[in-house]
């Protein structure tokens, strides 16, 4: 590990517990200070979003203000996902409601994307929407330090994820593709404990900048191109203890892996992939079936080269 990132990890890695309520309230001098929006981006999340939302509504919302506005944007669910968020407090705004001249791509970083358009929080918080045994220190763990450190301008959650009742720090994907990209090719980068982890809070001032990676590279993408734009040291990290979610099979990993290791591509050669596309194997009737995938390859712009956006602030 690079000197530069060791001491990186002593004075940008922390602990939810480091920054009590209280000391983020005060920071925030009421409603003078920086006000702070959560959104979680939900597909068919019906089982897990009611918990989440009411958890953040109660603790961080009607005990103390430290959150002003809580989204959740809708891709489409065929369950209960937008009537569970609604009815838990939550405003529900589908992804095609936002900016419809501009046909929206399925994949999570096009909701993340959008989000800002629906949004006005000086610091933007992104939260997953099907976690389990959902902690309000997942928000004002990753907001504390944008809060209460000027110079701190992306903050990611990290944690334990155990798999099948086994311990664990990285999911599968960060373990065998994430980890060994950053370290080869972005070891500045090599200290984030959980680099493709959903939840994270940024200052909307440097979200606007950066461009969005429409699916599942959006999380590498975002902490890669935040690195080159303000510098590791505008990067930290915060412990909030375990994750616990839904995992996924491992053919939906393997689309996933093929997505980030496009983005990273990307960043390195800014080329073109020949066939960005992943074929995998079901077994059929016959014998093992081939089933061709595309690679999520399209990005989104700036949301500060959007027209709408930049009319929304102005006005």
């Amino acid at each position: 590990m690079l000197e530069e990132v060791e001491r990186w990890l002593t004075r940008r890695s922390w602990s939810a517990a480091d920054r009590p309520l209280d000391r983020l309230l005060d920071a925030r001098n009421g409603a003078h200070g920086p006000s702070v929006s959560v959104v979680l981006p939900a597909l068919n999340e019906a089982e897990t979003v009611g918990d989440i939302v009411t958890t953040i509504r109660r603790e961080l919302m009607e005990k103390v203000r430290l959150v002003d506005e809580l989204v959740v944007i809708d891709s489409g669910s065929t369950d209960a996902t937008t009537e569970v968020a609604r009815r838990a407090g939550a405003r529900v705004v589908h992804r095609d409601a936002i900016l419809p001249r501009i046909p929206a791509a399925p994949g999570k970083g096009e909701v993340l994307w959008r989000s800002l358009l629906v949004t006005g929080g000086d610091i933007v918080c992104f939260i997953d929407a099907d976690l389990k045994d959902f902690s309000a220190d997942f928000v004002s763990g990753i907001v504390g330090p944008l809060l209460t450190d000027p110079d701190v301008q992306f903050v990611k959650a990290m944690y334990d994820r155990p798999l099948g009742g086994a311990a664990g720090q990285g999911g599968r994907v960060t373990e065998l593709v994430a980890r060994p990209l950053l370290n080869l090719h972005w070891p500045q980068l090599a200290g984030f404990v959980q680099p493709l982890g959903g939840e994270y809070a940024v200052r909307r001032s440097l979200l606007e900048r950066l461009p969005f990676p429409v699916g599942y590279g959006v999380e590498l993408g975002l902490l890669v191109d935040a690195l080159h734009t303000v510098g590791l040291d505008a990067l930290a990290q915060v412990d909030v203890g375990v994750r616990i979610h839904r995992h996924q099979d491992g053919q939906a990993l393997g689309r996933m892996a093929a997505a980030i290791y496009r983005t990273a591509q990307l960043r390195l050669s800014r080329g073109h992939l020949v066939r960005p596309s992943l074929t995998q194997f079901e077994r059929g009737e016959h014998g093992f079936v081939p089933r061709t995938y595309a690679v999520d390859t399209e990005e989104r712009p700036p949301m500060r080269e959007i027209e709408e956006y930049l009319s929304r602030r102005a006005a």
